[in-house]
């Protein structure tokens, strides 16, 4: 079996800087043997956002590229925080928020670019948890997409 570390530089992937918090709130918090993250978003890696509301400024595919960035940006809190992705045993919950127009219905599409990429990083037995993709009026400075994650340290 390949490690979460091996595995995500197979992807050939960069992480973006891990975000700082924009309010009174800690971007993880390790209880036990479990990882809290607080809700991400779609920090590029110079920093910036991928701004804009699904079915208006951005489509599904653009959608499903911005979630994966904030798994990207997740990926980056773990490793800034833990030292490496290693130290996650399985991914418990994902809960995504999709910015979208109100006849938007593709949300769970939206939440698979965060989820696959988990998936690819720590393999489908322990990369995929139970999962919940919604829509929402708006996010933070407009951003698409937010996702907050559960996961089962090592021991």
């Amino acid at each position: 079996m390949e490690s979460a570390e091996s595995n995500f530089e197979k992807l050939g992937l960069t992480l973006p800087p891990a975000p700082k918090p924009l309010g009174v709130y800690k971007p993880c918090l390790i209880d036990g043997k479990y990882l809290y993250l607080s809700g991400h978003g779609t920090v590029k890696d110079d920093g910036s956002l991928i701004i804009g509301r699904i079915g208006e400024d951005l489509d599904a595919d653009a959608g499903k590229l911005a979630a994966r960035q904030v798994g990207l940006a997740m990926l980056s809190t773990i490793k800034k925080n833990l030292g490496s992705l290693n130290r996650v045993k399985r991914v418990i919950k994902v809960l995504g928020m999709v910015n979208c127009s109100a006849d938007f219905e593709r949300h769970p599409f939206i939440i698979n670019g965060c989820s696959e990429l988990f998936a690819e990083v720590w393999g489908e037995e322990h990369g995929i948890g139970v999962r919940s993709a919604v829509g929402m009026g708006s996010l933070p400075d407009n951003i698409p997409v937010e996702v907050e994650a559960m996961f089962e340290l090592h021991e």
